[in-house]
């Protein structure tokens, strides 16, 4: 995951600091990772990533089955996992390229991550971006005081798309993979737009600050390495309503004690454990 200039990662996950001074800010992606459940969706994932690991390679894995047991279920272990941090490495890696694109500064030299700029260039194309006037920002740190939590938008554009080709400003979150088709999305995405939408402020490069612009629109640009679609999510009130209940959950969580004392009947509690001496010789 990409780290902005203002966050910082915890035990509890990612956190923002406020360069004003305030409190610690919640990062939007920490809330959505906390309060939303995605195992509906990673589960079956994780599954047939292991599963089809272990068919290409059976042979070979057939004798490890008794031989190296604990071995082969470490290494089944963390094949879905090895799978996220490629695809998340390979998201940051996208998100940086993007960036830099919008921009116009140098790209580095990147094979993997090419042909995902080049979608990002074609999907500019085809809306005629003046990028010197119609980018409003990019990777911009949106604070909401008032509730607790931040994030960073990843692109704030000005397209054609009200009545007679009215310019509207979107904010728009980019999302890379490998594997899902371009015109998919995840309801949760709705949350983390409405969320940063509905931030009071954003911060600039110097840590000047600005109220929240005014975003007409919201979406999701999918940036796939042999296409691309930009989908238009309902991030309006309420999407926020629902993200500020799971920023209530989260918050109950991050605070709550990892542990709690047993009640034991009385006369039923267990001796203290004798520390054990060592007799002098």
């Amino acid at each position: 995951m990409t780290q902005p200039k203002h966050a910082r990662e915890t035990e509890r996950g990612r956190y923002y600091s406020d360069p004003a001074g305030g409190p610690d800010l919640v990062s939007v992606t920490n809330v959505i990772d906390t309060a939303v459940n995605k195992s509906m969706a990673l589960i079956p994932w994780g599954v047939k990533l292991t599963v089809e690991y272990a068919l290409d390679r059976w042979q070979i894995l057939a004798p490890r089955v008794t031989d190296d047991r604990p071995a082969l279920t470490k290494e089944l272990k963390a094949i879905h996992r090895d799978a996220r941090e490629q695809a998340a490495d390979l998201g940051d890696r996208v998100h940086a390229a993007a960036e830099a694109r919008v921009l116009g500064a140098p790209l580095a030299d990147d094979p993997m991550v090419r042909p995902y700029v080049e979608q990002l260039d074609a999907w500019l194309r085809s809306w005629g971006v003046d990028m010197d006037k119609q980018v409003e920002a990019t990777e911009i740190t949106c604070l909401n005081r008032r509730l607790g939590y931040a994030g960073t938008a990843d692109l704030m554009i000005w397209l054609p798309t009200g009545p007679g080709g009215r310019l509207e400003l979107w904010l728009i979150d980019y999302k890379s993979s490998a594997t899902r088709p371009a015109k998919s999305v995840y309801p949760e995405n709705t949350l983390q737009l409405a969320a940063l939408r509905y931030c009071e402020t954003v911060l600039l490069p110097d840590d000047t600050e600005h109220p929240m612009p005014a975003i007409e629109r919201t979406g999701v640009l999918n940036l796939r390495s042999g296409s691309h679609a930009l989908v238009p999510m309902p991030a309006g009130r309420d999407a926020h309503r629902a993200f500020r209940g799971a920023l209530e959950t989260t918050k109950w969580l991050h605070a709550a004690p990892s542990t709690y004392p047993a009640l034991f009947a009385p006369g039923h509690e267990p001796a203290p454990k004798r520390r054990l001496t060592r007799k002098a010789a």
